[in-house]
């Protein structure tokens, strides 16, 4: 079953009082394009994580976030003792100086000025914190994989209907095919009937008509297009990436029917081409997004 490449996945976890949230998002694209926003304290492993989403997912435009969520956001960062106390000595200094009385309200003073909280050490992350929050980046990469499967379903509904509809035109082309022939010859003889004081050799004339009507023959090209619907219908069934496979396919249906269009020389098999035409769109507008 083919797959979409269209899809979202979510996942969360909690390790070490910290909520990790996880989501992606993914596009149709010609190749793998990703763009990752990462909390700080897993921007190291941003090399792994694109590995990941590359592994799992081949192609797309892929949006991938991860951020945290401290649960202990209630607890306030230590003050600095010697900082605050150093700009105390200053202050004091610089009013001794320049004969100023000294700030009444220390506090108002000092909870303006810069770094005055103590420095926290830069955390790392070990192997055993690292391992969840890699789990919970496979599970959303797991769901959006099922997400892709699901719209790949919908869309390979919508691909059979319309090579469904398409066969059946082809087969309707066959009604008109004879009467195409027919009246093609119909109009010669017609034409040359009208010819006054003109005479022809009718053995070759015979020949250059038949001649004429065999290259306005369709037949290798109804068969070709049905070769080319039946391998579509059967590419659908088989592996899950191919996208660009159908997109070779749908071509090739173009090309046959667009010849037929150029060789119908008649107006109930134009407007059957016309009609094949507009289902084959709708085929390479769906087949744009299918992995």
């Amino acid at each position: 079953m083919i797959l979409s490449m269209t899809g979202f996945g979510k996942a969360e976890t909690i390790c070490n009082n910290k909520k990790i949230h996880v989501e992606i998002r993914s596009l149709n694209c010609k190749s793998i394009d990703i763009n990752t926003r990462i909390a700080p304290l897993y921007l190291e492993k941003d090399l792994e994580i694109r590995s990941l989403i590359t592994e799992r997912l081949k192609r797309g435009k892929v949006d991938f976030t991860l951020w945290l969520e401290d649960l202990n956001a209630a607890q306030t960062s230590p003050l600095s003792p010697e900082t605050i106390g150093g700009y105390v000595e200053q202050i004091r200094s610089i009013s001794s100086q320049l004969g100023i009385n000294p700030p009444t309200d220390w506090w108002s003073v000092i909870a303006q000025l810069p770094n005055i909280c103590a420095p926290t050490t830069k955390e790392e992350v070990s192997d055993e914190e690292w391992a969840p929050v890699r789990e919970t980046i496979l599970a959303a990469l797991d769901r959006l994989t099922d997400f892709r499967r699901q719209e790949g379903e919908a869309v390979a509904i919508k691909f059979k209907e319309k090579i469904q509809n398409i066969t059946e035109y082809l087969r309707e082309v066959e009604d008109y095919d004879q009467l195409r022939i027919d009246k093609i010859r119909g109009q010669l003889e017609q034409g040359l009937k009208e010819l006054t004081g003109t005479t022809y050799d009718v053995g070759r004339l015979e020949q250059e008509m038949i001649y004429y009507i065999e290259k306005l023959d369709i037949n290798e090209e109804k068969q070709r297009l049905a070769n080319h619907l039946a391998y579509f219908a059967e590419t659908l069934d088989h592996g899950e990436s191919q996208g660009k496979k159908l997109g070779f396919i749908a071509q090739e249906m173009g090309r046959e029917i667009n010849t037929l269009g150029s060789k119908s020389n008649l107006a109930e098999l134009q407007n059957l081409v016309v009609r094949m035409k507009d289902e084959l769109e709708q085929i390479k507008e769906q087949v744009l997004n299918v992995l």
